[in-house]
């Protein structure tokens, strides 16, 4: 059964997206730990970011680097921190997730967007991808 990740891809299911290229897609988390909290992932399912193969997994965090410099550029933050957890869809996803406290990469403190804070802020990181 397709992950929800992959229901994103095949664009089953809307995403509010950052950047794409033929194989990794970035798309804000819905449940941000922060504005502008995203989540990278292959398009190739793949359950656990060890089983990756090689390529794929360094073109991952190729990927995830540019789509962090513009996070950093676009968003108000100390860093952007990177996390790769796992546990709640079985679809390799790294999070970035822009940072002004330890507390913030503690996935216990959630912020709310509207639609359209999530569109602008999309729309706003994609502008500063390099």
């Amino acid at each position: 059964m397709a992950s929800i990740f992959t229901k994103i891809i095949q664009g089953e299911i809307p995403c509010y997206k950052v950047a794409e290229t033929d194989d990794f897609l970035a798309f804000l988390d819905i449940n941000p730990n922060a504005k502008g909290h995203t989540l990278c992932i292959p398009k190739k399912e793949v359950d656990k970011i060890m089983d990756l193969d090689e390529e794929t997994y360094i073109g991952l965090m190729r990927f995830a680097r540019t789509v962090g410099i513009a996070i950093e550029k676009t968003i108000p933050c100390n860093r952007v921190g990177m996390t790769v957890i796992g546990l709640e869809v079985p679809h390799v996803h790294v999070h970035l997730i822009p940072l002004n406290s330890m507390e913030d990469a503690r996935f216990l403190s959630k912020e709310t967007l509207s639609k359209d804070d999530f569109e602008a802020v999309a729309k706003a990181i994609n502008s500063n991808l390099e």
